[in-house]
């Protein structure tokens, strides 16, 4: 057993559980680690954003690290805008290049903070979201849904500025779909339970991911968000936003995407008429996670990123 040094300031439990899950210790925000913690670690995983908010913190840690032979990789999941931090920072960051490696969920601009990267996407919690052949054979029914089309996550545009594009999009959705007469439920995530989360994705038709935080400008980020694995992990049947890394992830009988509104409307208006399909999609997906998306793999790739660092 090998320890991992995990810093996120928020935390970040799926890859926490993904490390424990292959058998290691992970101590977590440690940014200025004892020689007790250094001893046997692996590796170091620590988010790109919050070293680029602290970044004589971060050239202390590496430091550190570098006299103990641990190799330091930057994990970034807000590629490429990074939204909540002046854009000098980041720069500051790829002048410095302070990192072994550098993993990210989206490739864009990847070269420019360390020499050697690592396409790391996003995953689902094999804890929370998974669905085992009795769950799927229920899912095949038609008669068990309660909402034909859901999006659940943060609307909160007031407070997120980032998330003022996705409010406005599900606004005029919203109203499109609502004319046809369709079940619709498009709510904040804030409060929700796990369970409840999973209640609402096994119990429609169709779950939404559009417009993640990390999107600016006309460009999308290239990386898929979180709910992109989750949603099939959990065997719901996911249309999602045009992502540039999603075929590298899904086959394109595992996936079903749309690039504008008109698109959208029109893609949920087939698979509503088309729900064998939907459910062959959702399916489908839902084995290629459980094969190949779980954050157990991702903590894998890590390790193995790491072994060949420095």
């Amino acid at each position: 057993m090998k320890k991992i040094i995990l810093n996120f300031g928020g935390g970040f439990p799926g890859l926490r559980e993904g490390f424990e899950a292959l058998g290691h210790e992970v101590l977590e925000n440690q940014w200025a680690p004892e020689e007790s913690a250094l001893r046997d670690a692996a590796l170091c995983v620590a988010d790109f954003v919050d070293c680029a908010r602290k970044i004589r913190r971060t050239l202390g840690l590496k430091k550190l690290l570098s006299h103990a032979k641990v190799p330091f990789i930057a994990l970034n999941r807000d590629a490429p805008f990074h939204r909540g931090i002046h854009p000098a920072r980041p720069a500051l960051m790829a002048w410095l290049r302070p990192f072994d490696g550098y993993a990210s969920h989206s490739m864009q601009a990847a070269a420019k903070y360390a020499s050697r990267t690592l396409y790391c996407p996003n995953a689902a919690r094999e804890g929370l979201y998974q669905a085992d052949e009795a769950q799927l054979a229920e899912m095949r029914e038609p008669g068990r849904y309660r909402w034909d089309v859901s999006f659940v996550g943060n609307m909160d545009s007031g407070r997120y500025r980032e998330h003022a594009r996705r409010v406005e999009f599900l606004h005029v959705l919203k109203g499109r779909l609502e004319a046809q007469n369709l079940a619709i439920l498009f709510r904040d995530g804030a409060g929700l339970s796990d369970a409840e989360q999973l209640e609402i994705i096994t119990r429609s038709r169709i779950n939404l991911s559009t417009i993640a935080a990390c999107d600016a400008g006309n460009e999308l980020s290239w990386g898929l968000p979180e709910r992109c694995y989750g949603v099939p992990a959990a065997g719901g049947f996911l249309l999602s936003d045009r992502r540039r890394h999603a075929p590298e992830d899904f086959a394109e009988n595992e996936r079903a995407a749309y690039g504008n509104l008109e698109e959208c409307v029109s893609l949920i208006r087939h698979f509503l008429g088309h729900f064998d399909e939907s459910r062959a999609i959702a399916e489908r997906a839902c084995a290629r996670v459980a094969r190949d998306h779980g954050y157990r793999h991702r903590a894998a790739r890590l390790l193995d990123f790491a072994r060949h660092a420095g």
